[in-house]
């Protein structure tokens, strides 16, 4: 089959691999129909992610239809439509039965990113990711093995399309479960940082959920501007103005109820950070994150989907004490969410399909991945059709 893979920072191609099999009893073979470019793929892509390997096989967004089963299968047949979570979970350990699944303690051999481990148990293992989650084999490919598939794929109804149901894999739950972490109700506030496709779910997220004052800090226009024309944003660019105190002056000098950091680690900071980061003296830039906790009121709550690891220079936790403000961080629940949000498609609450701005055969994908990396012709989101 042809897949995309991983050979090095920026070089990845589509290659011919061997078809994927049953491994396991409640494994299932799922041939893909539609999968997306994430950007946590671009972390890797550019050669940010330790742990990857050559030929390692990319994607952790995608949907098909069921081809094969183990015997252990119960909930699906051959023939069946469904979107696959990017967490692999196991459904039954002590994290699963709390529906915490990206806590899943059974599914990844590998050690994660923890830095001070000690003897805990490694959390869930992931799609098309590392070395450090599994290594399990992605779904930017025609063929793909979905282990667990009594816990993760969703049947979809043949009523809706592939696009419109594609996001519960990864961006949806991550952005409306960013949002719940923040605790922000109906005609509250919430700022948004990072205005890609994590931050444009948030957005539509909580335009969905009544929060009636919704910030977006980003410093590509053409994204804000989509945000703003969709969502209803106030959109901010941080290379015009500093973002926290715009928000502040917006909100009688208090901070938003919640703020949703949809960065991560690869935020753009100061030119020591830059270096510090190069040299590996840190493992993250922390000016998004400062962003946030100044931009924050006293008692609100910080939610963190953006993709982090190791340590972080002048993240101010004397700043988050003296404000009184929680933080909320982590990958997403996906299974506990997708039912919800198939619901709310379905009744067109949500539209993600919004967003997409490119589609494109998977024999294109390297150049998918320049595109989106790059930002250019107004790149939001593209979709691969194999």
């Amino acid at each position: 089959m042809r897949a995309l893979t991983y050979h090095g920072s920026n070089d990845v191609k589509v290659d011919n691999v061997p078809d994927p099999i049953l491994q396991e009893p409640d494994d299932i073979i799922l041939k893909v129909t539609a999968t997306a470019i994430c950007g946590s793929d671009l972390h890797m892509y550019r050669g940010k992610i330790p742990a990857m390997k050559s030929g390692d096989i990319l994607g952790h967004e995608f949907m098909g239809e069921v081809v094969e089963t183990g015997p252990g299968v119960t909930k699906l047949e051959k023939g069946d439509r469904v979107v696959v979570p990017f967490v692999i979970a196991c459904g039954s350990c002590f994290f699963c039965d709390m529906d915490l699944y990206s806590a899943c303690e059974t599914t990844n051999p590998d050690r994660g990113s923890i830095m001070n481990k000690k003897s805990l148990r490694s959390g869930a293992a992931l799609f098309g990711f590392s070395h450090l989650y599994g290594g399990v084999p992605g779904g930017q490919a025609e063929y793909v093995r979905v282990p667990k598939a009594n816990v993760g794929p969703i049947k979809i109804p043949l009523t809706l399309a592939d696009e419109q149901v594609l996001f519960l894999s990864d961006i949806l739950p991550t952005g409306y479960q960013a949002v719940l972490n923040t605790g922000v109700g109906k005609g509250g506030s919430l700022a948004i940082f990072g205005a890609g496709p994590v931050g444009q779910m948030a957005a539509a997220s909580a335009r969905m959920l009544g929060i009636e004052k919704i910030f977006m800090v980003d410093h590509h226009a053409y994204r804000l501007e989509f945000a703003r024309k969709t969502y209803g944003v106030i959109p901010i660019n941080f290379d015009d103005c500093d973002a926290a105190e715009f928000i502040l002056d917006h909100t009688d000098a208090r901070g938003v109820d919640g703020v949703v950091e949809a960065v991560g680690f690869e935020a753009k900071g100061s030119a020591v950070e830059t270096v510090m980061t190069n040299l590996k003296l840190e493992g993250s830039s922390g000016k998004a994150l400062r962003q946030c906790i100044a931009a924050v009121r006293r008692g609100g709550t910080v939610s963190v989907p953006g993709l982090y690891a190791g340590f972080i220079h002048g993240f101010l936790f004397g700043d988050i004490f003296e404000k009184g403000i929680g933080i909320k961080a982590g990958q997403t629940h996906v299974q506990k969410h997708m039912p919800e949000l198939l619901k709310f498609i379905e009744e067109g609450e949500l539209h993600p399909n919004a967003i997409i701005s490119h589609r494109l055969n998977l024999s294109q994908a390297a150049e998918g991945y320049r595109m989106f990396d790059k930002k250019e012709d107004e790149c939001r989101k593209v979709v691969l059709t194999p």
